[in-house]
């Protein structure tokens, strides 16, 4: 058995890319879950199973917080729980690309401490451990250096950049997207994205191990309205997330409608 939580994360997060890896997107049969909560594929819920398992069983004390299991109350009051998201980006797995993410973290106190985030078939594993940095497969990563909005490269999807979420005039930035918003975060913080931001109410599991992965790589986060993300809430979502390095986000946030 793993003897850290983020060794135990890691090992979790390879076994499920070689789970999800046996279904074919295109095929893998799929249905919409009620309430307009978005599509559910076997291969989410063959993960999840695997996930629940395995990672309960190696910390029986710990909370379970996942898209794909019914919550309850008993995760509420746990000082620490696993937050998963067992296929973050089931359209792009739906439509056969390559850019879904497995997206695993561990809170205690409403903070995260260790957070895996792994593209199976991409071969990227970002993970990090609160106080000793992010790395991408081993190699440790930092935001951009940016300071100016204007000009900035963002990773939203397309209603963030209405103008009814802005004080003023929508910034001139260059816009970009990716179905999974677990890659969004880690594309932050490996530098190759200025900034990400979500402005709706986001599940957690959508963002937890993000939160981490950018912190430790130097970024700043913050929900839309510019506070610290708490997790394990009674309602498990956060106001958005705003992420980018030191220099940007608060530019950001201040920028942003409240």
């Amino acid at each position: 058995m793993p003897e850290t939580d983020l060794e135990l994360l890691i090992a979790a997060a390879r076994e499920a890319g070689r789970i999800a890896a046996r279904f074919t997107g295109r095929t893998a049969q799929s249905w919409d879950k009620p309430g307009d909560a978005g599509p559910v594929t076997e291969a989410d819920l063959a993960v999840n199973r695997m996930l629940e398992a395995e990672l309960r069983a190696a910390r029986p004390d710990y909370g379970w917080l996942s898209e794909e299991s019914a919550d309850t109350p008993e995760r509420r009051a746990a000082e620490t729980l696993f937050i998963v998201d067992p296929i973050d980006g089931t359209r792009s797995f739906m439509s056969g690309a390559d850019s879904w993410a497995h997206s695993l973290a561990i809170a205690r106190r409403g903070e995260v401490v260790a957070a895996v985030v792994f593209l199976p078939m991409r071969d990227k594993l970002y993970h990090a451990r609160r106080g000793q940095g992010a790395f991408l497969n081993g190699a440790a990563i930092a935001p951009t250096a940016r300071d100016r909005l204007e000009g900035a490269h963002v990773l939203a999807a397309r209603p963030a950049f209405e103008a009814r979420h802005w004080l003023a005039e929508v910034p001139g930035m260059k816009r970009s997207h990716r179905p999974s918003l677990a890659y969004r975060t880690a594309l932050v913080a490996e530098g190759r994205y200025d900034a990400m931001l979500t402005l709706r109410r986001t599940w957690e599991w959508d963002v937890a191990a993000g939160d981490l992965i950018l912190r430790e790589a130097g970024a700043v986060t913050s929900d839309r309205h510019g506070a610290a993300l708490r997790f394990n809430n009674a309602d498990p979502h956060v106001a958005g997330m705003v992420a980018a390095g030191a220099g940007l986000h608060g530019q950001i946030t201040r920028a942003l409608r409240g």
